[in-house]
């Protein structure tokens, strides 16, 4: 718990870092300021930051003292420029997909994309007012991260890319498996292709994958492409299946059997014209028979910051746009859910849209860095799934359905298997990404009005939750409810 000072005199993007700063910590905000806890305090004077490696190993030069903890003005511009992709939204550079190039990101220039450094700011934050409290014997409770005690979250999550005309993407496959000289993966997928002649290798990828999510009770998020395909939009690599038609109804219907989450991959259209975004949600909605709550576009071809507002107008809940197309890592710093920011011209504003950024894709290794060995993959997967977990975070996968032999995926569906597995034996709590969305809102209503006379931390939410919202001491001996609305 913690409360904190008058907000008026900071700049809207340093509030935005304190916002998210102070949310991915666990602390809830104290209503009455004379309540016995520690206070947070933000301080002008601070060290130049200089390069952000030095500054994290610096521990953002976040100060504990007696009943106190204080934080750089500057340390929250820096976190709220990150979490808020500034430097992306203000860069003219782009690639041939028309995106902003993963060099133009802040964290890739200073060679931290790897950490989510914003996330372990917030936690060197807890620590700070934990270690505070202990001192000076004020009360201090946290939140529970995620359900049901869960320490970390995980969303699988997939992208149907490829329905329809699968041996043309074979042939394309294979082209680009010719231009790396990889002869052995070659005759693997041709040997595979052969054997599935007049059967489906899509649809029965996709089921093959399903029956393994089911057997270890995961249930996963689909992102479904929904414009009309064009000679155009199949060239460019954008829209190549319809999704009213036969391939992409009993792909969608056989996800919906899972009971999986149905949302939408934004063609390259609606990052031009965003009126887009709302026919092609109203389109999939219909198909699916779903609310459509949230987009991700397709390539993660995006225009950063503008592209969110086509989105929000459009009524979308949350996006998973926020990830390197070319790499893998935490593009805004966080491993976890934040809200989107719009910073252009005046406004500078968060948006109602949140962002679950993606942490990590198969093809980002094998289309971009030449790696094609699977089990490579899955080790890059794996590791920054534990740093994910080691700041209670969220880590957001995309795995593709066609990643299989016969498209030219030789070992993929095994690597697919081994991935779950070891996500899994870390003890996430593992849900659709829109389920995990609406906890991380809940959790983030929850506010203390003060404490009582036991030390109890009169707790309310403004937020319904399926699942019992909880506080707990550092110890975890004493656990506390919320009530479900405020006074």
């Amino acid at each position: 718990m913690i409360t904190l000072p008058d907000l008026t005199t900071l700049h809207s993007l340093e509030r935005f870092g304190l916002d998210v700063l102070v949310d991915l910590s666990c602390l809830p905000v104290v209503d009455d300021a004379s309540a016995p806890v520690v206070r947070l305090e933000i301080t002008a004077q601070a060290p130049p930051l200089g390069d952000l490696r030095t500054a994290a190993a610096r521990q953002w030069d976040i100060e504990r003292g007696d009943a106190i903890v204080r934080v750089p003005r500057a340390v929250l511009r820096c976190l709220g420029d990150i979490a808020a992709g500034i430097a992306e939204q203000r860069s003219s550079q782009r690639d041939r997909f028309d995106r902003v190039p993963s060099s133009e990101n802040v964290l890739v220039q200073h060679g931290v994309a790897g950490e989510p450094i914003v996330s372990r700011a917030a936690q060197q934050l807890r620590d700070a007012v934990i270690a505070s409290a202990a001192a000076s014997r004020r009360s201090v409770a946290t939140l529970s991260p995620w359900p049901d005690g869960r320490r970390w979250a995980v969303a699988v999550t997939h992208d149907l890319d490829v329905v329809d005309l699968w041996p043309a993407f074979t042939a394309l496959r294979l082209a680009e498996l010719a231009r790396k000289r990889q002869v052995g993966r070659m005759a693997r997928v041709l040997g595979a292709a052969a054997l599935t002649l007049g059967r489906n290798p899509v649809q029965r990828g996709i089921q093959q994958m399903l029956e393994t999510e089911r057997a270890r009770n995961v249930v996963s998020t689909l992102f479904v492409l929904c414009g009309t395909p064009t000679l155009g939009t199949m060239r460019a690599g954008d829209l190549t299946y319809r999704p009213d038609g036969r391939g992409a109804r009993k792909a969608i219907g056989a996800f919906r059997t899972h009971g999986c989450e149905i949302n939408l991959h934004g063609s390259f259209e609606t990052s031009d014209r965003p009126a887009a975004f709302a026919e092609q949600r109203a389109r999939l909605a219909d198909l699916s028979d779903s609310a459509v709550l949230g987009v991700r576009q397709h390539f993660l071809r995006m225009h950063p910051g503008q592209t969110m507002l086509g989105m929000t107008d459009a009524g979308f809940r949350f996006d998973s746009t926020w990830g390197f197309p070319d790499r893998n890592g935490f593009r805004l710093g966080v491993a976890d859910v934040i809200p989107n920011w719009d910073g252009a011209g005046e406004r500078q504003r968060a948006l109602d849209l949140q962002e679950a950024p993606v942490i990590w894709m198969d093809r980002a290794l094998s289309k971009y860095a030449g790696v094609e060995d699977p089990e490579a993959w899955i080790e890059e997967g794996a590791a920054l799934a534990r740093a994910c977990r080691d700041v209670g975070g969220l880590w957001v996968g995309v795995w593709h359905p066609n990643l299989t032999a016969p498209l030219g995926f030789p070992g993929a569906p095994e690597a697919f298997t081994a991935l779950l597995d070891r996500l899994l034996a870390d003890a996430p709590h593992v849900a659709p990404l829109g389920e995990l969305v609406e906890w991380r809102l809940a959790r983030r209503s929850v506010r203390v009005r003060g404490v009582l006379a036991d030390g109890t931390p009169d707790a309310y939410t403004s937020r319904t939750s399926p699942v019992e919202l909880t506080l707990a001491d550092p110890s975890g001996a004493r656990r506390y409810s919320t009530r479900a609305t405020p006074r």
